[in-house]
C-alpha cells in the first residue's frame, strides 16, 4: 500500500460519500440512524471501483479496498458532525 496517493483517493471518496449523505438526508423515507450505514455501504462500493478504475489506488485487493472505503465513507459523517459542533450555537 503506497500511503503516498493514499489522500486524494481516500479524500475524493470522502467528498462522494458526503455528497450520497446530504442527498439521503433529503429523502423523506431516509432515518438520520441509517445515514452512516449508507454513506458506509457507498463508501466500500467506491473503494472497490477505486481500486479498478485508479491506477495508483493504495489498496491492490478488494478486502482493502473496501474496508479503506467504508472507512473513508464513515469519515465524511465525522466531518460533518466536527462542522455541526462548531458553528453550532450553544444555548
Amino acid at each position: 500500500m503506497d500511503i503516498s496517493t493514499m489522500g486524494t483517493t481516500v479524500a475524493a471518496i470522502t467528498v462522494i460519500a458526503y455528497l450520497i449523505g446530504m442527498i439521503a438526508k433529503t429523502l423523506p423515507f431516509v432515518k438520520n440512524e441509517f445515514i452512516p450505514v449508507i454513506v458506509g455501504f457507498f463508501g466500500g462500493i467506491l473503494g472497490i471501483a477505486g481500486m479498478y478504475i485508479i491506477p495508483d489506488f493504495p489498496a491492490q485487493d478488494w478486502l482493502n479496498a473496501m474496508s479503506t472505503g467504508i472507512l473513508s465513507g464513515l469519515a465524511s459523517t465525522g466531518v460533518n458532525q466536527v462542522f455541526k459542533q462548531l458553528f453550532t450555537k450553544s444555548e
